[in-house]
């Protein structure tokens, strides 16, 4: 298979170890024109996909590393810290019942199922007052009918819908920015 990345062509083919090479071929030295002096370089896949380093590497030009800064995070309240079907455990206590999650509190039960939703729940959540809600509908996303939290609505809350593994993420993310939110995940 032959591609084009920018200018030069990449050459993958089946080692005898089932590991793929690549073959790098520039403009100038193609495999098919008669000059000697033609420069193939061949490495591993699973070093690099990135064919124009290699290009440069070859020409003794050094890898342009990305300069990134990290900052240790340390998230004040309640952080979820795994999560899996049917369970989510929030620092070192794992909760198997749906709940409502903000920095501050921890409210459970919260709705057994995504069918038995009602006006109650959400009022629920509302008197927690978050500026945003993220929803988490169980194992796959579903949408409640919008009379439902109509109240957040009309207070200004923000309601985000999405699967509960998704919820719980996105709640640690939220969190961490030191905004108001809560997390009304619906565990099965």
């Amino acid at each position: 298979m032959l591609k084009t990345y920018g200018g030069s062509r990449v050459r993958r083919a089946k080692s005898v170890g089932g590991e793929a090479d690549i073959s790098l071929v520039g403009a100038r030295s193609r495999p098919s024109d008669e000059e000697k002096a033609e420069r193939i370089i061949v490495i591993e896949s699973h070093i690099s996909r990135n064919a124009a380093w290699f290009s440069r590497a070859s020409a003794g030009v050094p890898h342009p590393l990305a300069r990134v800064k990290f900052h240790l995070s340390r998230s004040e309240g309640n952080v979820v810290t795994g999560c899996g079907p049917g369970w989510v455990r929030v620092g070192a206590d794992e909760y198997r019942a749906s709940l409502i999650l903000t920095p501050e509190a921890i409210v459970t039960p919260w709705a057994e199922a995504f069918e038995a939703l009602a006006v109650e729940h959400f009022e629920r959540v509302r008197e927690l007052e978050p500026a945003i809600v993220l929803l988490g509908t169980g194992a796959r996303q579903r949408f409640p009918h919008p009379r439902l939290y109509q109240a957040l609505l009309a207070d200004r809350i923000g309601v985000e819908v999405m699967d509960s593994s998704a919820a719980a993420r996105t709640y640690n993310i939220i969190a961490a920015e030191g905004r108001r939110v809560a997390a009304a995940l619906i565990l099965p």
